[in-house]
């Protein structure tokens, strides 16, 4: 009744861990070298809605400036940095961000995030950082129980190549596959190509599981080298993370891309204990080609409200209540200072007991103020 539908109040702990869960990201960031970048709210709609972004209107907030032009809350924090960067000079650079995107085809439809976007770094070094970035970040809140998931969106854009495909085909494919439709994929491809190339593609939905996997699909495609080549970059990524002690690692050669610019791998972390999305991201070097720039970027964009709900603070600060009145305010704020290290919380009324670990009250006795343990 008094907000929009999709909008939300937070209070008390859910506020706490994101902003501790922000300060931690901060952090280590900062000491892996990253600098810190920060955009607007608010962007033109033809930001995110031209052919090499790809984005969706309809599930953006939005509105009509005073020149009739679109302009939207932000949506998506890579291609605003890119807009944001494109003129740079063209050299090695880390950027970490934090901040909120907006979008209606989700609940709540505000997202908090925390990011990093690495430029003109060799082939899979940005992929690698990203992922050692990952690992650092979330052993800096305790969570060590994750798994690492990659893919590489060019092995399905390869075999589609091989099929006649209009847009609205090609999109139902996609689809398809995504959604792990076996038989679905199947069809569409027997019907715009050959029997093998269905075969393919249908099998990629089952192209799941440990590292494995990728052995497996050595031997199925060894006279094709194009495809070999991105086996081997996943290969390699995910000997170096197992190597550097990250989590789990799995495969998906059956992953493809949800929006235009990502062109290379993808790769995302699920935790054990929710099965939730705590990060996703990938390389997307096509982002740039609007500004007519030949970039060489990867990142990935950290949930912070996953994270925050799993979120404990390694030693919870010990919590003082001290009861004063307005005569022993000035002494109440002297003695919080005793309490080094501590929450200290001055009431003028009696406190629960169960909300703190110690409670003193400040007593005014034969003229001098006496601190008694309650």
């Amino acid at each position: 009744m008094f907000l929009p539908a999709g909008s939300r109040d937070e209070m008390g702990r859910a506020v706490s861990n994101r902003f501790s869960v922000m300060e931690k990201f901060r952090e280590v960031a900062v000491l892996r070298g990253y600098e810190q970048i920060s955009t607007p709210v608010v962007e033109y709609a033809s930001t995110f809605t031209n052919e090499y972004v790809g984005m969706n209107l309809q599930n953006m907030l939005k509105w009509f400036n005073s020149e009739g032009e679109i302009e939207v809350l932000r949506p998506d924090w890579t291609t605003s940095i890119a807009r944001a960067l494109s003129s740079q000079e063209h050299k090695p650079q880390k950027w970490a961000y934090q901040g909120s995107v907006f979008k209606t085809d989700r609940p709540g439809m505000e997202d908090h995030q925390a990011g990093i976007e690495i430029l003109h770094m060799p082939s899979l070094v940005g992929e690698i950082e990203s992922l050692l970035m990952a690992g650092s970040f979330l052993k800096s809140l305790g969570i060590t129980d994750y798994v690492i998931e990659l893919g590489h969106t060019e092995l399905y854009e390869s075999l589609v190549q091989e099929l006649d495909l209009k847009n609205d085909d090609a999109e139902r494919l996609r689809q398809a596959m995504h959604d792990k439709r076996q038989d679905e994929v199947f069809e569409i491809a027997l019907h715009h190509g050959n029997k093998e190339t269905a075969k393919e593609l249908a099998a990629l939905v089952d192209a799941y599981g440990g590292i494995e996997v990728l052995a497996d699909y050595q031997e199925r495609w060894k006279d094709r080298k194009d495809l070999l080549d991105m086996l081997a970059q996943m290969k390699k990524t995910a000997k170096i993370l197992s190597e550097s002690g990250s989590g789990e690692i799995l495969v998906d050669l059956g992953r493809v891309k949800n929006l235009p610019y990502y062109s290379g791998m993808l790769y995302r972390g699920f935790l054990k204990k929710t099965g939730a999305v705590c990060f996703s991201g990938g390389r997307y070097d096509k982002l740039y080609d609007r500004y007519g720039g030949n970039v060489s970027a990867a990142g990935l964009a950290f949930d912070v409200n996953v994270l925050a709900e799993l979120y404990q603070e390694e030693s919870p600060l010990e919590k003082i209540c001290i009861i004063a009145n307005l005569d022993s305010l000035v002494y109440a704020e002297k003695l919080r200072h005793s309490y080094e290290g501590c929450i200290v919380d001055v009431r003028t009324e009696a406190a629960d007991p169960d909300n703190y670990d110690k409670i003193v009250e400040i007593k005014l006795i034969d003229g001098k103020y006496e601190v008694l343990e309650k």
